[in-house]
C-alpha cells in the first residue's frame, strides 16, 4: 500500500489555479437554477398547469430543464476533487487541525445558510397568509428551524423538505466533511483507501441496502478524490497527460452513446462523466489573465446563487400574490430576468456578504 504522502497531492506550489474548475461549478451550478425554474409553476406545494415544453428556450436548454437536478452530484464530485487537491496532504500528515479544517469550512458556508434561512423563516408566512399553504417546502415548523440552525436538515431526523430547500446537499456534504477528515486523519490518505471508500459507498446504493444520499454524496466526493490523485500523477508528464485526455474524451463518447442504445441512469452515466469532465476541464483550459479573472468570477456565484435562487423565486411570487399577478414564466424575458438578478445578486453577495463575514469569522475563531 502506497503511503500517505506519495497518493496526496498538494496545491502548496501555486502552479497550477485549477481554473476550469471554476467553470465546470458555473455549469453545474446554472444547471439548478435552470432545473428549478419550474418552481415558478407551484401554486403552494403543487404545480398548477405546468407544461415543461412550454418553457423559455426549451429545445437549447432541455437537457438542464430535464436533468439539472443532478448538478448536485458533479458538485459533490468537484467538491471532492478540491478538497483532496487542497487538504488531503495537510490532514494526512498532521499539518491542519480538526478545528482550523472545521473553522474554514463553517466560515465558508454557514453566514450565508443563516441569513437565507431567516429570510425564508420571515417569508414564508406571508405567502401561506395569502394562499394557505407554504411554497413548494411545506415543513417550516420550529423543529425543522432548528434542524435547519444546525445544517441538519437532511440527516434523516426531518419529516420533509422545509425552508430553503436547496441547503438538503450542502447538509449531506457537511457530514462527508467529517468522514473526509477523519478518515485522512487517523486511516489513510492512500489511493487504496480512498478507493476502498468509494467502492463501499457504491456497493451499499447499487446493492439497495441503503438510499440515503449520504452514500451518494460519498462515492462522488471520493471519486472526486481519487481523480485528484489521477491528475496530481498526470500533470507534468506530457505522454500520461495525452493519454488520460484520449480516456477521458473515450469515457465521456461511450456514456454518452449508450444512452442512444440502452437507457442510462442518469448516476451511473455521472459515475463516468464527471471525472472525466473534471479532468478535461483542469488539463485543457486556457489561463490567461482574462480568461482567469472572467472564471474566478463565475465559479465565486456558484454557493450563493444556489442559496438565493429560491428565495428570490419566493419573493417573486409573494409580491405577484399580493398585487394579483401571474408570473409570466413562460416568456423569454422573465426567464432571461430571472437567471440575471440571481447572478448579479449572487456576486455582489458574494463580495459585500460572504467574503467579508468569512474574514471576520475566520480572524474572530482563529
Amino acid at each position: 500500500m502506497p503511503s500517505r504522502e506519495s497518493s496526496t497531492p498538494t496545491s502548496e506550489s501555486g502552479e497550477d489555479k485549477l481554473i476550469g474548475i471554476e467553470l465546470l461549478r458555473f455549469a453545474s451550478a446554472v444547471a439548478v437554477l435552470v432545473f428549478h425554474y419550474q418552481h415558478f409553476a407551484f401554486f403552494g406545494t403543487s404545480q398548477i398547469n405546468f407544461n415543461p415544453v412550454d418553457q423559455p428556450f426549451y429545445a437549447a436548454l432541455r437537457l438542464f430543464y430535464n436533468y439539472g437536478f443532478y448538478g448536485v452530484q458533479v458538485f459533490w464530485c468537484i467538491s471532492g476533487f478540491i478538497f483532496f487537491w487542497k487538504y488531503g496532504a495537510a490532514i494526512s500528515r498532521h499539518q491542519i487541525t480538526g478545528y482550523k479544517f472545521f473553522i474554514l469550512r463553517i466560515s465558508r458556508l454557514y453566514p450565508l445558510h443563516f441569513a437565507t434561512l431567516l429570510f425564508v423563516a420571515a417569508l414564508q408566512p406571508l405567502y401561506f397568509l395569502r394562499n394557505g399553504a407554504y411554497y413548494i417546502y411545506p415543513n417550516n415548523d420550529l423543529y425543522h428551524f432548528i434542524l435547519q440552525i444546525f445544517m441538519a436538515s437532511n440527516w434523516s431526523l426531518q419529516f420533509g423538505d422545509s425552508f430553503n430547500g436547496p441547503i438538503w446537499s450542502i447538509s449531506i456534504e457537511v457530514l462527508v466533511y467529517f468522514i473526509f477528515f477523519l478518515s485522512l486523519r487517523y486511516i489513510s490518505g492512500s489511493t487504496t483507501f480512498v478507493c476502498a471508500v468509494a467502492l463501499s459507498a457504491a456497493a451499499v446504493l447499487f446493492l439497495k441496502i441503503s438510499e440515503h444520499p449520504l452514500f451518494t454524496c460519498v462515492m462522488f466526493f471520493y471519486i472526486g478524490c481519487l481523480t485528484a490523485i489521477l491528475y496530481a500523477r498526470v500533470r507534468s508528464v506530457p505522454r500520461r497527460r495525452i493519454l488520460v485526455t484520449v480516456s477521458a474524451l473515450g469515457a465521456i463518447v461511450v456514456v454518452t452513446g449508450l444512452q442512444f442504445l440502452i437507457p442510462v441512469k442518469p448516476v451511473y452515466f455521472l459515475l463516468f462523466f464527471s471525472p472525466a469532465l473534471i479532468l478535461l476541464f483542469v488539463m485543457h483550459m486556457p489561463s490567461n489573465a482574462l480568461v482567469s479573472s472572467l472564471l474566478v468570477a463565475a465559479g465565486s456565484v456558484t454557493y450563493s446563487s444556489y442559496l438565493l435562487h429560491v428565495p428570490i423565486q419566493l419573493t417573486a411570487v409573494t409580491i405577484a400574490t399580493y398585487a394579483h399577478w401571474t408570473v409570466p414564466m413562460y416568456t423569454a424575458w422573465f426567464f432571461l430576468g430571472f437567471l440575471g438578478i440571481t447572478l448579479v445578486l449572487s456576486y455582489c453577495c458574494y463580495i459585500f456578504f460572504e467574503m467579508p463575514m468569512q474574514s471576520y469569522l475566520r480572524r474572530r475563531f482563529k
